[in-house]
C-alpha cells in the first residue's frame, strides 16, 4: 500500500523529521492517521510519537514551521498539540503502560516504539511510519494490521482479555470502528468483549457517551447497536434500548419488535441528516413503549401516552449519560412528544386547523419533525407505506401553503396580556388568560385571520362576553 500525502501533510512531516534529527530523537507517524491514509480516509489529525520528550519535539517543530503561540502543552499527560493551517498535530513520547484492576488510568513510564505499539488498542491502530527520511513509506507493522485492513478485521494486538480489562472503553471503540469502517470484529476479539463487558462499569458516563455518539453518527448505526447488544454492553450502558427488544403475542395478536423498528427508523433518518440530536430523537421516539404497553381484547396492543412518558425517560437517559440537559435535550424531548402528530394528520382529511396547530407546536423544528415522521414509516405492507407516504407529501405541501398564508411558525398571538389588562383596566387574572386563549384558538381554527386588527376586535368581543368594559383613555 502506497501512502499519498497531501502537500500540507508532507510539509508537517518534513518539519517533524528535521526537528527530530536536530534533537537526535526518533519520531514516527502513528495510529489513526496511518490507518486512515492507508485506507484512503480523510483525516484532519496527525499523531506523532517520539522516543524522547514529545513536548520538546513539538516546540522544535514549531520553530521549523515558523509558527508561534500555537502550541498547547499538557504537562500532566506529557503531550503537546499544535495547529498548522487547520490540521491538529499531537506529540507524545513513546511509553509503556500498566493497569490496576479497578481503574482505566495506567501507570506510565517512558518506552520504546515497540512498547508504544504494544499498548495500542487494535492492530490497525498500531501502525507506525518512521520520519527519518522522505518519502516516509516504510510502515512498521508488528501485529499484521495491514493484513487486517485487507480483510476488514478489527483485532487486538495482544490478548483481548488483557486489552479490554486494562481499558474497557476499548470494547466500545472496537464496535465504533467496526461500525464506521464496515469492518468485522475478529471472533476471538469479540469473545473477549463478551467476557469483559462488565468492566465497562469503571468507565465514566462521559467517555461512554462520546463513543456512543460516534456510533450514532456513523452512516449505519444499527451495525453498532446490534454489536453492542450481542456482546452484552447495550444492556449495561443503555438498558432502556435493550428493553425494546421482543414480540409478545396474546390471543394470536402480536406487536412489532420495537428494537428492530427503532434501528430501522435510525438508519432511515441517517440517510437524511447528520444532526446528532435528530438521530437521538429517532433512537428515543418509542423508548417508552415497553412501559406503556397494554393489551385489550377489542383493540389489541396499545401504547397510549408513550410519546409523553418518553420525554421523561429521555431526561433520565441524558442525565445518566451526562449528555447536555440544555436546549439539545429539550429539542429531543419536543420531537418525541410530537412524533405522532404528522402521522395522525395523514390518517384524516388534512384541515388547515390541524396544520396550523402542528406549525404552532413545532415551530422552527417542523422540518426536523417531518423528517422523523418520514423515517418512522417502516411497515412491511407496501400498500400501506405507499398510502402513508402519499399523505405525508400532501401534509408537507399543506404545511408550506399554510405557513405562507398564515405565518404560523414560531407564531405568538398579536394580543399580549399587558394590552388586555390596559384595555379593560384589570389586574392579572384568569380573565386575561381566558381572552388570550380564546384569541389563539380562534386564529388556529381559522375563525379570524392572523393579524392585529382582527385579534383586537375579537379581544373586545370576548371581554364583553366576560362582562368587561373598555376603559376610557
Amino acid at each position: 500500500m502506497k501512502i499519498e500525502f497531501t502537500e500540507l501533510e508532507m510539509t508537517i512531516a518534513d518539519a517533524v523529521s528535521q526537528a527530530s534529527a536536530e534533537m537526535g530523537v526518533p519520531a514516527y507517524l502513528i495510529g489513526g492517521f496511518v490507518r486512515d491514509k492507508l485506507i484512503g480516509r480523510s483525516t484532519k489529525d496527525i499523531d506523532i510519537v517520539c522516543v524522547g520528550d514529545g513536548i520538546e519535539l513539538a516546540k522544535k517543530t514549531c520553530q521549523v514551521l515558523g509558527i508561534r503561540n500555537k502550541i498547547a502543552i499538557f504537562k500532566r499527560f506529557g503531550t503537546a498539540m499544535i495547529n498548522y493551517k487547520g490540521t491538529d498535530v499531537e506529540f507524545v513520547g513513546a511509553r509503556k503502560e500498566s493497569y490496576s484492576k479497578d481503574s482505566r488510568k495506567p501507570e506510565v513510564e517512558p518506552g520504546t516504539i515497540e512498547d508504544d505499539q504494544n499498548r495500542r488498542d487494535f492492530t490497525i491502530n498500531a501502525l507506525a511510519i518512521a520520519l527519518d527520511k522522505a518519502p516516509y513509506q516504510d510502515v512498521i507493522d508488528p501485529f499484521g494490521g495491514i493484513a487486517d485492513m485487507e480483510t476488514k478485521t478489527i483485532r487486538t494486538p495482544l490478548d483481548p482479555d488483557k486489552t479490554f480489562s486494562d481499558d474497557p472503553l476499548r470494547m466500545m471503540r472496537a464496535i465504533r470502528f467496526a461500525t464506521q469502517l464496515y469492518y468485522d470484529i475478529d471472533e476471538v476479539t469479540f469473545a473477549g468483549i463478551k467476557r469483559n463487558a462488565h468492566r465497562i462499569e469503571i468507565i465514566s458516563a462521559e467517555r461512554i457517551a462520546v463513543e456512543l455518539n460516534k456510533i450514532i453518527l456513523a452512516p449505519e448505526p444499527s451495525i453498532g447497536f446490534n454489536l453492542l447488544s450481542d456482546c452484552g454492553l447495550l444492556d449495561l450502558i443503555f438498558p432502556e434500548f435493550e428493553k425494546l427488544r421482543g414480540i409478545e403475542i396474546r390471543n394470536g395478536i402480536g406487536h412489532k419488535d420495537n428494537y428492530y423498528h427503532t434501528l430501522e427508523v435510525l438508519d432511515n433518518i441517517c440517510r437524511e441528516t447528520d444532526n446528532l440530536w435528530l438521530r437521538w430523537a429517532a433512537i428515543l421516539h418509542d423508548i417508552a413503549k415497553p412501559d406503556t404497553k397494554r393489551f385489550d381484547n377489542k383493540s389489541g396492543w396499545t401504547f397510549h401516552g408513550h410519546e409523553v412518558v418518553g420525554t421523561r425517560i429521555a431526561y433520565r437517559i441524558f442525565k445518566r449519560l451526562r449528555l447536555p440537559l440544555d436546549h439539545k435535550m429539550k429539542y429531543v424531548q419536543k420531537l418525541i412528544r410530537l412524533h405522532l402528530r404528522p402521522i395522525s394528520v395523514t390518517k384524516e382529511d388534512v384541515s388547515d386547523s390541524a396544520i396550523r396547530r402542528l406549525l404552532f407546536d413545532a415551530g422552527d423544528d417542523i422540518d426536523d419533525l417531518m423528517t422523523l415522521c418520514k423515517a418512522d414509516i417502516t411497515s412491511k405492507n407496501r400498500t400501506k407505506v405507499a398510502r402513508i407516504k402519499e399523505n405525508y407529501e400532501l401534509v408537507k405541501q399543506k404545511l408550506i401553503d399554510v405557513e405562507e398564508s398564515d405565518k404560523m411558525r414560531n407564531w405568538q398571538p398579536p394580543i399580549t396580556g399587558e394590552l388586555i389588562m390596559e384595555t379593560f383596566g384589570i389586574e392579572p387574572s384568569r380573565a386575561v388568560g381566558d381572552i388570550k386563549l380564546a384569541i389563539r384558538e380562534a386564529i388556529l381554527e381559522g375563525d379570524i385571520p392572523n393579524d392585529y386588527d382582527a385579534s383586537y376586535a375579537y379581544m373586545i368581543k370576548k371581554g364583553e362576553e366576560l362582562g368587561l368594559s373598555v376603559v376610557d383613555k
